[in-house]
């Protein structure tokens, strides 16, 4: 019985690997505030999703557990709106009262399977101060970025935590207030170049980054998505444009 404990934490030590393995190719995904919303920024298949009038999401993890937890996200998020009203619809409460513990006890329950998934929500607030950057983990540990306590509007997925510090590391050099859409898609998708580095690769000058585009996209589409602050609009999400992203890959 003494032992029991320890084969517990061992076993949960054991998962973890397996799940950082898994999740060690996911393509990064970038999420960044600019003057008119908050962007969110990916390469390959669709992991961009509205959840509810205010809020988005970004994943990386096997699709099956993306879409399952995007319909849990969605279904919580309607119910809420339904039963009380959507200005009442609250990313904090969706993610510490829902989702968080289901991914924390599904990470706990040794035999049975959990959420290969990490994931980035994003609501956009009335003002840039009332934005909130949100990330759960597979795990279910929340990491809350609010730009009224003082964080710079920008949060990051990737496969690792070493890739994950140097896309932080070069959006605080890099962001500056004010930048238009396709400024900041530019800052988004250096970004995600960034996460695409090795362990052991330094990361790039500009020109460098520049060089590279065409070469680590590959046959990778770009995929972007908004949140629009302008309160006169009943939908805030809309997924960016062709014509749009066009300019990104003549660079």
């Amino acid at each position: 019985m003494i032992e029991e404990p320890y084969r517990w934490v061992e076993a949960i030590a054991t998962r973890r690997d397996y799940i950082e393995m898994q999740l060690a190719t996911g393509s990064p995904v970038v999420a960044v505030g600019y003057v008119d919303g908050i962007l969110l920024f990916t390469v390959g298949q669709q992991k961009l999703f509205e959840i509810y009038d205010r809020i988005a999401l970004g994943a990386i993890g096997h699709p099956g557990d993306i879409e399952r937890l995007r319909m849990a996200a969605i279904e919580l998020a309607s119910t809420e709106g339904f039963t009380r009203s959507a200005a009442d619809v609250s990313l904090r409460r969706l993610a510490y009262y829902s989702l968080s513990p289901v991914m924390k006890n599904a990470f706990e329950q040794i035999y049975g399977a959990p959420f290969l998934a990490r994931l980035l929500f994003v609501e956009i607030g009335a003002t840039p101060a009332d934005d909130l950057f949100l990330e759960v983990d597979y795990d279910g540990a929340i990491h809350l970025r609010s730009t009224n306590e003082g964080n710079r509007p920008f949060a990051v997925l990737a496969a690792t935590k070493k890739s994950a510090e140097q896309m932080i590391e070069f959006l605080r050099k890099q962001f500056r207030v004010g930048k238009n859409l396709a400024e900041t898609l530019d800052l988004a998708l250096d970004s995600w170049l960034i996460g695409q580095l090795k362990a052991d690769d330094a990361v790039p000058a500009d020109d460098e980054l520049r060089r590279q585009r065409s070469e680590r996209l590959g046959n990778g589409t770009i995929s972007a998505a908004v949140l629009e602050r302008h309160a006169n609009m009943a939908v805030r999400y809309r997924a960016v444009g062709a014509s749009e992203l066009a300019p990104l890959i003549a660079k």
